[in-house]
């Protein structure tokens, strides 16, 4: 049983597909981890398992102190929220694992791609993770680093800004801008 009182609030998202459940827990310590397909969830988050037995959710992704569920097409959001927003209460509160003790271990371990590639890849992801994850995060999106070729720097678009109809304009107007002020080796940003 968890010692304090377990917070569940939702926070609407700019993709209309996408809801944010903020939490007053920690759930990672860092970073997000993103699920597309059920699949994806087995032996590594039980919560995310049970999240995706309900119809309709085609995405689920855990931050720090919040979960985003995406709907497939022909999800029901009244079925959805009621289903999802009481079960991360209940399992939050019962005090029962978001993730594996293996999977908590290779999510919130040493991170190996610290300090690889370039200096020009490394102030890119410096920024990425000091300015505008941390910014994206509160609209319960995630942005990771692919690659930088050529001047072009690749990112992935996760949670609330995968689908989103304003992930263009963030990518374009807000994180490309950043990007090309604080490193002019850098021509152009885009999502793969």
């Amino acid at each position: 049983m968890s010692q304090n009182p377990v917070y569940v609030s939702l926070e609407f998202t700019p993709n209309p597909n996408t809801l944010k459940y903020a939490v007053n827990v920690e759930l990672l310590s860092k970073g997000a981890k993103n699920f597309n397909v059920p699949a994806e969830a087995k032996n590594v988050s039980p919560l995310v398992e049970k999240i995706f037995e309900t119809a309709g959710i085609s995405g689920v992704m855990v931050g720090k102190d919040f979960i985003t569920v995406t709907k497939s097409d022909d999800g029901d959001w009244d079925i959805v929220h009621k289903y999802t927003s009481g079960l991360i209460t209940k399992w939050l509160t019962d005090g029962n694992p978001v993730f594996t003790a293996e999977a908590l271990e290779a999510l919130t371990g040493t991170n190996h791609s610290a300090g690889s590639g370039s200096e020009l890849e490394q102030k890119i992801k410096d920024i990425l993770d000091k300015e505008i994850r941390p910014a994206v995060a509160m609209d319960g999106g995630d942005i990771s680093f692919d690659r930088f070729e050529d001047g072009v720097v690749f990112l992935q678009m996760k949670g609330s800004c995968a689908g989103c109809p304003s992930s263009t304009m963030t990518l374009k107007m807000g994180i490309e801008t950043r990007l090309k002020k604080a490193v002019p080796e850098v021509r152009e940003v885009v999502s793969v």
